[in-house]
């Protein structure tokens, strides 16, 4: 049997098609392609978002600003060593962007104004760190996107 040029476009189109087909039906059901959003309650966080922004200007105006490093025990969280640690209160939120089940957050608990989160409770790769903290009534904000 001989294809002629018209069958041959049909033929091309309907492999094509079936390949997108494919493509579509395999990132819908397999688990490894699910992506969630970054939070649960995405709309109430955006209504909060100008407390943010002024959180972090209030950040921006300290003379010192927080700071963090890597250690073989975990990562240090470094306070302003000209604040007292005992008018320092606050959360700690670590988020993971490939698996939200690792994503924890701690309160901040402050010794020599250095905060240890523990090697045990991080993975290798990307975290996004989020510090909450008050001091004498007044917010902050440090936002930080780490590799660990």
């Amino acid at each position: 049997m001989k294809i002629n040029w018209g069958t041959g476009i049909v033929i091309a189109f309907i492999a094509f098609i079936s390949f997108i087909m494919y493509f579509v039906i395999s990132m819908n059901t397999n688990s490894k392609y699910d992506h969630d959003l970054v939070t649960e309650d995405y709309y109430k966080q955006e209504l909060e978002f100008q407390n943010e922004i002024d959180k972090e200007s209030n950040s921006k105006h300290l003379v010192e600003n927080i700071s963090w490093k890597k250690t073989t025990d975990g990562i240090h969280i470094i306070f302003p060593a000209s604040l007292k640690k005992e008018n320092i209160t606050g959360k700690v939120f670590l988020y993971r962007p490939s698996n939200k089940q690792f994503d924890f957050e701690i309160p901040i608990s402050l010794s020599n104004n250095n905060l240890l989160i523990p090697d045990k409770r991080l993975l290798d790769g990307r975290w996004n760190i989020k510090v909450n903290w008050q001091y004498n009534g007044k917010s902050y904000l440090y936002k930080k996107e780490i590799l660990y």
